[in-house]
């Protein structure tokens, strides 16, 4: 069994909701302003309110920005990618690795809808210092809940216009359709339900393809800002353990290329930008095309909502003329990444488990090649000592 997060966007998502319903499930959020100001974001205060949506009882949070009152969806300045990026990464690990992600996904779509280098990107609401408490919190509230996994239901889009530093918008907003870009969704409420920063964290950090067994433990509701008449606007998070020892079932899409004419360094190259760039995997096979000339067959696996710009970074980064794709459903391990002692030194190990018995140790390459270079020994030496570490370290769990 592993923990998990099964969200139901009842009243849509945004980033204060998500953080709200986190604390109404226990998580104590005055530890988060403290962390953030160490990370050298200044000029906020979280404010945690209980309160009711339609005769149903959570926490409500409220991001204030100095001289501004925000209602939790980004009207404070804007600030520089490259910015963001610099604070994320005074965060720990496990919390920088899920808001980098989050917030990665919101500059490519900036860059796309603004026609701009990402690294050009300069966030309005979506950067402003209320929405990365939101982002960065939710990331930490995560890991102080323990949970490894999410779950979503379609979040609501709402319609109508709604009022940005750019002026008058659409509902949903461009930002928000392009995150959501491949998942379903529903076409339904008025107002702006479900916003940039709701749709990042939904896109980026959870499965919009429930477990068929789930066990809950614990329910919270956060509570939004606005008012809907046909609904309450909440969302309803519930914690506790998947119960299918197989692992998760998710689509995920499936791309694919004839490549030719490709040197070996550029094919090297266009494998670790896809990678880089969120694909689940990405492998070339050897093909005999027309007229004998040699040529690969690249596959990737991604994320539904990450094919697009894997589209694009294939159009761009090799000669096809051409991508194809479909989806499919895959089963999944349950894994865990854990950090293990050994005589050499720390290396994290995926272990991947079925019903409780693991099949799969596999040390991550980048920490083993670091250590065998820092301690000059053989790689395979670390690879066998980080192997044996992580099996101790279950057998102790087991036993």
């Amino acid at each position: 069994m592993s923990r998990a997060l099964f969200l139901e966007p009842v009243g849509g998502v945004s980033g204060d909701m998500f953080l709200a319903a986190a604390a109404d499930l226990g998580v104590d959020l005055a530890p988060l302003a403290i962390l953030l100001h160490g990370a050298g974001l200044h000029g906020f205060e979280i404010h945690v309110e209980r309160g009711s949506e339609h005769s149903i009882r959570g926490t409500r949070v409220t991001v204030k920005t100095a001289g501004s009152a925000s209602d939790g969806e980004g009207h404070g300045h804007g600030r520089p990618w490259i910015e963001i990026l610099a604070i994320l990464g005074q965060l720990p690990e496990a919390v920088a690795g899920r808001a980098t992600a989050a917030f990665t996904r919101l500059a490519e779509v900036e860059a796309r809808i603004h026609g701009v280098p990402v690294e050009q990107v300069h966030f309005h609401e979506i950067g402003a210092v209320d929405s990365i408490v939101d982002i960065a919190g939710g990331a930490w509230a995560l890991d102080a809940l323990g949970v490894e996994r999410c779950f979503t239901t379609p979040p609501p889009l709402g319609s109508g216009t709604t009022r940005s530093q750019h002026g008058v918008i659409p509902v949903p907003a461009p930002a928000t359709l392009e995150l959501l870009k491949g998942f379903p969704v529903l076409l339904e409420g008025h107002g702006e339900l479900t916003t940039p920063t709701g749709a990042a964290i939904l896109s980026t950090w959870a499965s919009f393809q429930p477990p068929a067994r789930f066990s809950f433990s614990r329910i919270g509701y956060g509570l939004g800002h606005s008012r809907w008449a046909d609904r309450p606007n909440i969302l309803r998070a519930s914690l506790g353990e998947v119960l299918d020892p197989r692992g998760p079932t998710r689509t995920v899409a499936l791309l694919e290329a004839h490549l030719d004419d490709a040197s070996p360094q550029l094919l090297a190259h266009l494998i670790e930008t896809l990678m880089d760039a969120g694909a689940l995997d990405a492998g070339l096979t050897p093909l005999l095309m027309k007229k004998g000339r040699p040529g690969h067959r690249l596959t990737v696996v991604c994320e539904v909502g990450h094919r697009a710009a894997l589209t694009e970074r294939i159009l761009r980064e090799s000669p096809t003329l051409g991508v194809r794709f479909t989806t499919a459903e895959r089963d999944e391990l349950v894994r865990e990444l854990v950090t293990v002692e050994t005589e050499l030194g720390p290396v994290r190990v995926k272990i991947a488990s079925l019903a409780d018995e693991v099949v799969n140790v596999t040390p991550e390459y980048e920490d083993c090649a670091a250590l065998a270079r820092r301690k000059k020994v053989p790689l395979k030496h670390v690879l066998s000592a980080a192997t044996a570490a992580a099996n101790q370290l279950w057998a102790g769990r087991r036993s």
